[in-house]
């Protein structure tokens, strides 16, 4: 048996890395902005500035230099897992900080939300990243790769599910009204619970490719090694791609549901399934059609998307990750271009559309982060040297600057399309933007991405190329 074969405890004790950081990173993707205007009390202008202006520092100073360090660190517990360790408590006491409400001046309140945000994802940043690269190092075997990824995921999905489906509700109910107080008691507890998860992850994982002690480089020979390996290029505009379309159709879903989607015909579809739930003790949404219709709408995608990962592993290992993750990728774009077509009463196909489009895009979940670990296998096999949390700082980039376009493009073609905040009439121009951007526009750079794969070279015959040449190469070492 391989020495590189995972125990399912050690492959759950990874997974629960992820659900940490999730617990946080949905958090800041959902919430944020709603918690610095209609929480905190800072003007919108000001928490748009202070996200945007934050979130490309992060995602192009922090990323890098963190991967970086994180290359260059020796331990006995190796690279990676080494912050995990460190960042675990620091990570969870920033959290909550940067959800509380100090009674300050509102030049204050400027001042420790610019903080408070900048340790968040410095220190998010020096967590995810090592965690992340961590994958690329447990082991060298494929398969093993390809399901640890699909067990990441899961976990992703749950914490998603969780902050996207209940926790508003939680909030208010902790809060008794005050949802300045149920917050803050919310993210204690998030914050205790995402610090024992990431301890769990810690000791419970192991290190064993371990580059040889003769490898040496600079920062400038990574990011040489990294601007003349195609796949690399690829998968970092694929990567950037994928969250731009993420931010745009996620950031717009509340726009449509408001605008666009029937009330009547909404509340008609929804209410047997909240009777439903309330008879099963499940009392977690309130008779609002609107936002009722927005968790359950939310609800049904992420439960089909876990429904896709628990796919991914099997059809990855059958047909290799690029054909996999190009089909599905394809198809789900489909089910969110089909939007365009539904007129608002049609809620019962939107909320069809929706859990198919969850259900073939959760295939594509695991086998992107599982890509990025065989480039970097593909920059080891080509030169001789293995450079992974660089490779997985590049992707994060990628990531953070998708997410920071997506989310800027939403509010530009809303005020293209003439759309007037907290109108309870809009114009037929701005209820047409509200349904472009959740179909047409935030289906092109899906498409795009899908394009991108024809030229990504590391297929199904390269992966087992590549895993045997490096398995001659590599001194595997069991810690």
């Amino acid at each position: 048996m391989s020495i590189q074969k995972l125990s399912v405890t050690e492959k759950v004790g990874y997974s629960l890395g992820d659900l940490a950081a999730n617990l946080v990173f949905q958090t800041l993707m959902t919430y944020l902005a709603y918690f610095y205007t209609d929480i905190y009390g800072l003007a919108p202008q000001h928490a748009s500035v202070i996200m945007l202006t934050v979130g490309l520092v992060a995602a192009f100073v922090f990323n890098p230099v963190i991967g970086a360090l994180a290359d260059r660190t020796h331990s006995k517990w190796g690279k990676f897992r080494p912050w995990v360790l460190w960042t675990a408590v620091p990570l969870g006491v920033v959290a909550l900080l940067a959800f509380s409400t100090p009674d300050f001046s509102y030049k204050g309140k400027v001042i420790y939300a610019v903080v408070t945000y900048t340790l968040l994802l410095l220190l998010y940043a020096a967590n995810n990243l090592p965690y992340s690269a961590l994958s690329g190092v447990i082991t060298g075997d494929m398969k093993e790769r390809n399901s640890l990824s699909a067990y990441r995921f899961v976990a992703v999905m749950f914490a998603q599910f969780f902050v996207q489906v209940f926790m508003l509700a939680i909030i208010e109910t902790a809060g008794k009204g005050d949802k300045s107080a149920g917050i803050e008691k919310v993210m204690t507890w998030l914050a205790v619970i995402g610090t024992v998860m990431l301890l769990i992850t810690f000791f419970t994982t192991r290190e064993r490719i371990i580059p040889k002690p003769e490898q040496r480089s600079s920062v400038k020979e990574d990011l040489g090694d990294l601007f003349k390996n195609r796949p690399w290029v690829i998968m970092l505009t694929l990567t950037t791609l994928v969250f731009i379309t993420l931010a745009m159709k996620g950031g717009s879903y509340v726009y449509y549901f408001n605008n666009y989607v029937d009330r009547e015909s909404l509340t008609v579809f929804v209410t047997p399934i909240i009777s439903f739930l309330s008879g099963a003790g499940l009392n977690v949404f309130d008779q609002d059609p609107v936002s009722a219709g927005f968790g359950l709408f939310n609800a049904g995608g992420i439960i089909f998307m876990i429904i896709g990962i628990t796919l991914s592993k099997r059809l990855a290992d059958k047909y290799g990750k690029r054909d996999v993750f190009g089909i599905a990728l394809f198809i789900s774009t489909l089910f969110v271009l089909v939007f365009v077509f539904f007129p608002p009463q049609a809620v019962r196909w939107i909320f069809i559309s929706q859990v198919l489009h969850g259900f073939f895009y959760g295939i594509t979940i695991p086998l992107l982060w599982a890509m990025i670990a065989d480039v970097a296998d593909y920059s080891e096999w080509k030169n001789g040297r293995r450079a992974t949390a660089i490779i997985f700082s590049a992707m994060m980039v990628g990531l953070k600057a998708g997410l920071s376009i997506g989310s800027a493009l939403v509010a530009w073609i809303l005020g293209l399309f003439r759309y007037v905040p907290n109108s309870e009439i809009q114009s037929a121009e701005a209820i047409q933007g509200s349904k472009m951007l959740v179909s047409v526009f935030p289906a092109i750079p899906f498409l795009a991405g899908v394009a991108l794969l024809f030229f990504y070279e590391i297929n199904k015959g390269m992966e087992t190329q590549i895993e045997a040449d490096l398995k001659q190469k590599r001194n595997e070492v069991t810690i």
